[in-house]
């Protein structure tokens, strides 16, 4: 595949924040208790992201990585600037997304992949296969708010890899779970990285895996693009800079 999947020029999204003011304060001020300000999670962006890479988006909790996840899957649209995604086939695994609270994971799957424009019979083709990947047992048929966090992330990577989306955006996936489901979705990721006519977006803070997975790294730093370069490069560098901005002991 030739040609970038993402291309983002000066994208913006800023949120509403309310800063409350003390009980005291407020006092004799009902009318000064809380003012609205707003912040910026994403801050002038432009970036592309070429199609069959595997990139890597690092950065401080905060720095924007999820907000930029959300935007590349269409969640968000950007307040200024413009996104432009070249794929019709998108798919976001972050935790709980997608899922009804109150329904069985098994109609959980049927309606995580319908709205992911799956058809039903595409559903049935392989509603075994995930099923048998997550391995939950009689959980299947219990509501997702019974799941422990590590169970919904389960179900949600078992329903993503099956479809074979043309993107895959990963957002911290690969630290939930037991050591077993660890191992097991982290084959399958490398399995479905190295096909590369799919570009994955991942977003985690394990730098040894995204040294070893990925093609290319964004550094976000209060939502701004610090750096983008290869992994060695980019991931050395906010590694160096983040010990050298701890206080000494």
């Amino acid at each position: 595949m030739e040609g970038h999947v993402f291309e983002l020029t000066d994208v913006t999204i800023a949120f509403k924040k309310m800063k409350r003011m003390s009980l005291l304060y407020s006092i004799g001020n009902s009318a000064k208790r809380s003012r609205i300000t707003c912040f910026k999670a994403l801050d002038g962006i432009s970036l592309t992201i070429d199609k069959g890479m595997t990139v890597g988006i690092i950065g401080k909790n905060g720095s924007g990585k999820t907000t930029l996840l959300r935007v590349l899957a269409g969640i968000y649209e950007p307040d200024e600037g413009l996104i432009k995604r070249n794929s019709e086939s998108i798919s976001l695994l972050a935790l709980g997304a997608g899922f009804d609270l109150q329904a069985t994971g098994y109609d959980n799957i049927y309606l995580n992949a319908l709205l992911a424009g799956q058809t039903k019979k595409e559903v049935d083709a392989v509603l075994e296969d995930i099923i048998s990947f997550a391995d939950l047992g009689d959980f299947i048929y219990e509501p997702i708010k019974t799941y422990s966090s590590g169970m919904r992330m389960r179900l949600a990577f078992s329903i993503a890899i099956q479809f074979k989306p043309e993107v895959l955006l990963i957002d911290e996936a690969l630290s939930v779970g037991d050591a077993e489901f660890q191992k097991k979705s982290s084959e399958k990721m490398k399995e479905l990285i190295t096909d590369k006519n799919r570009t994955v977006v991942i977003v985690s803070h394990n730098m040894a895996y995204m040294k070893n997975m990925c093609d290319q790294i964004i550094w976000l730093e209060r939502g701004k693009v610090k750096l983008i370069g290869g992994p060695e490069e980019v991931i050395n560098t906010y590694v160096s800079t983040s010990q050298g901005n701890k206080p000494p002991t």
